[in-house]
């Protein structure tokens, strides 16, 4: 897969995690506090996820065509880790 394939399919994969956070936070405010407090937990832990993402998703980027491979495996991990 190229660099811009790659790029691409990783920017959809980060906006579809970005609207499950946007649908965990909206569900979120109309539960009980308990539930609430577990939500929140998942919020945070995804948020993570999509920061850690959108980083990687920035090295990919900026990374020369002859390095990419390198930094697109390690990149694989990270968004296997949304599944």
């Amino acid at each position: 897969m190229s660099k811009e394939a790659y790029r691409k399919k990783a920017e959809a994969r980060i906006e579809e995690q970005q609207a499950k956070l946007d649908q965990l936070r909206a569900k979120a405010k109309g539960v009980g506090a308990d539930v609430r407090l577990e939500a929140e937990k998942q919020i945070g832990e995804l948020e993570e996820k999509l920061r850690k993402a959108k980083r990687k998703l920035a090295e990919v980027a900026d990374a020369a065509e002859d390095a990419w491979e390198d930094v697109s495996s390690s990149a694989k991990r990270l968004f296997s880790r949304f599944s």
